[in-house]
């Protein structure tokens, strides 16, 4: 999730916290097993993989300052699972037949009983109840307290150079309440935090592109410029706007009328509601309705400087004006998190849960990998799972660093987006052509040369690689069963016989160079507030245009919900409902070219002018049929009318 801005900075993935568990885990079920003690059973995944004996730097101390969530694992916690894969599924007759969060919540949700149960072990531990939701106990106390609850000693331990508090053993509960807890966060005090995967500078930082620009793929070729695979290539474009997008996945007279798309990011753009406007105005795309964007916002915003709050306002303007641009009569919710923290994140994914604020919800923001802890994982699935039974689809930017081993020396996909219920979102890079027509995609991948001192060469082209979209084989989650016989064997066996998820799932435009045109309001240098346009991409645009595109199907259905969309997506595998991306559909290398101010806003520091191959995804690959950089590949003309009801 790149914006422009991050690419011509040299471009860091941006991040979060969430983790992804292995087994019964990996479905949101408490793996209950025989602890050390017989009279409580062990919480599986609760003590972290980087709290080894060798990093253990001795006990913490009692009186230390401790906070935690319990997790409630409900009334049923397998048939959650079971549930929402049947009405997730085509070929169930289960299919669609959806529970209202009332519905949802009395038939797995947890008892009142169960809660009584929970908040009793804790008090009685020592700790302290600040907090009762659908979900979880929140508690607080020192350390000595959460010793005594959980079963285990917590000790601190050294962690990419720092030292963190961590549990010396799994946790575990009484065993009368196995069945009652789903898990528990907060036992180690890694930092768990999410940044958007576009590193958008905050908007007191002005910036735009500079030109020549292509208004359409090609309009406009660099003839000044040295030759880039044996030929003159065109300028990147300034930004498509929606209905150029629109046009390339096959909107046709779509509108997404009678759906809500939800948009979940940290903190609010205090300038949203006019520069979503007034980029609608200026670019032909309806205009907004009263009410048809609302923010459901937190009471207070906490560790604003820590999270970088202003950051976030770009990643909000990009995903509500590109939802607009594709679905321009789809309402749209936007539902921001207190912080950047999991937790937080956590919460705005349950407020659109338990009160079904909508039936698409796009999220541009995730981790590494390696970066999981299994306690978040079951957090999270659980909250995707309660959506599925409800009808509600969530959309996850795959990455921009692509493979992520320039960024972190190891080979690994992104994570919420390698959960077994979500939809994760590749990249592309999109060529429209004159009167809007659909000219190709590659797969986003992008190496980058400068030209020469002399003007006469491109500087050891093609160049370094810079970024493309994240993909390939999870380590951590199985495969799941909507993958098996479209996804090949040689990826999804990468790591275990067994088979693993294999990210991501479908893909849209991703790549800057062929990116949107985004309208947000920024400080130019003179200090003056003003509403100015740059070109943008990254995945973080890929996800809220299919969310977008999900829109227009769940319109073609009669507003009948799609839900968790995997089945369905993996069912049309190989139809002519894609465009099945290749990294070079012409057969002949292709690249743009662009010329960038070195400072971000003007000329005054000069230009820097590179040309940037396309489909150069890191060791990915595009190929025909699935791969691990398009999944099944883009939404074709036919897509959105392939989910009418019949």
């Amino acid at each position: 999730m790149r914006s422009e801005r991050a690419v011509l900075r040299a471009g860091v993935s941006m991040a979060a916290t969430l983790p992804m568990l292995a087994g019964a885990l990996a479905l949101g079920i408490p793996a209950a097993h025989a602890a050390d003690h017989p009279a409580r059973q062990t919480l599986a995944g609760t003590r972290p993989a980087w709290a080894t004996a060798a990093a253990d730097r001795g006990a913490t101390a009692d009186g230390a300052a401790f906070s935690a969530r319990v997790y409630l694992a409900g009334r049923d916690a397998a048939g959650l699972a079971a549930y929402a894969r049947a009405v997730s599924d085509p070929h169930s007759p289960s299919y669609g037949r959806y529970l209202s969060a009332a519905q949802a919540q009395n038939r797995f949700g947890a008892t009142d009983g169960q809660v009584a149960a929970v908040k009793s072990w804790l008090t009685s531990a020592g700790l302290r109840v600040t907090g009762v939701s659908r979900h979880y106990v929140s508690v607080t106390g020192d350390v000595a307290a959460a010793e005594r609850a959980f079963g285990t000693q917590l000790h601190e331990y050294r962690k990419d150079g720092r030292t963190y508090r961590a549990p010396e053993r799994t946790a575990t509960v009484p065993a009368g309440l196995a069945g009652a807890v789903l898990t528990v966060t907060g036992l180690d005090n890694a930092p768990h935090r999410a940044r958007a995967k576009d590193q958008l500078p905050p908007p007191d930082q002005m910036f735009r592109n500079a030109g020549p620009f292509s208004s359409y793929y090609g309009s406009k070729t660099a003839t000044t410029l040295p030759d880039a695979y044996g030929t003159k290539v065109p300028y990147a474009v300034r930004g498509y706007t929606g209905r150029q997008l629109r046009a390339a996945y096959g909107a046709g007279r779509r509108t997404g009328r009678g759906v809500r798309v939800a948009i979940t990011d940290a903190y609010a753009s205090p300038t949203i509601a006019f520069d979503a406007g007034s980029y609608a105005r200026k670019h032909g795309d309806a205009r907004w309705r009263t009410g048809q964007l609302t923010q459901v916002l937190p009471g207070e915003y906490t560790r604003t400087e820590e999270c970088s709050a202003a950051g976030w306002y770009g990643e909000e303007t990009l995903d509500v004006e590109a939802v607009h641009a594709v679905a321009p009569a789809a309402d749209v919710v936007y539902v921001g998190a207190a912080s950047c923290y999991d937790d937080d994140l956590l919460d705005s994914l349950s407020k659109i849960v338990d009160n079904h604020l909508a039936d698409v919800v796009s999220n541009s923001w995730g981790d590494i990998e390696a970066n999981q802890t299994p306690d978040l994982a079951a957090a999270y699935d659980q909250v995707f799972q309660f959506g599925a039974v409800e009808g509600i689809g969530f959309y996850f930017s795959s990455g921009d660093n692509g493979d992520e081993v320039a960024s972190t020396g190891t080979k690994q996909v992104d994570t919420p987006a390698n959960s077994a219920w979500v939809t994760a979102v590749g990249g592309t890079s999109l060529a429209v052509g004159k009167h809007d027509r659909y000219l190709w995609e590659t797969g986003w991948g992008t190496e980058k040369a400068t030209l020469s001192a002399d003007g006469t060469s491109w500087t050891a082209f093609p160049g370094a690689f810079t970024s493309g979209a994240g993909g390939g084989t999870s380590r951590t989650v199985p495969q799941p069963y909507y993958q098996k016989g479209v996804v090949p064997q040689a990826l999804a066996t990468a790591h275990h016989a067994a088979g693993n998820r294999v990210v991501p799932d479908i893909a849209a435009i991703a790549d800057p160079n062929t990116g949107f045109r985004v309208g947000q309001t920024q400080t130019f240098p003179d200090g003056s507030q003003r509403y100015s346009e740059y070109r943008i991409g990254g995945t973080s645009l890929a996800a809220p245009v299919i969310a977008a595109v999900q829109a227009l199907a769940t319109e073609a259905r009669g507003g009948k919900p799609i839900g968790f969309a995997n089945p369905a997506i993996y069912a049309k595998a190989g139809t002519r409902v894609y465009h099945d991306v290749t990294d070079d559909p012409t057969g002949s290398g292709l690249a743009v070219a662009r010329v960038d101010y070195a400072n971000g806003f003007d000329a005054a520091d000069g230009l820097v002018t590179s040309v940037r191959s396309l489909g150069k995804d890191s060791s990915l690959s595009a190929v025909k049929g699935y791969d691990a950089v398009t999944g099944v590949g883009s939404p074709a003309r036919g897509y959105v009318e392939s989910y009418r009801r019949r």
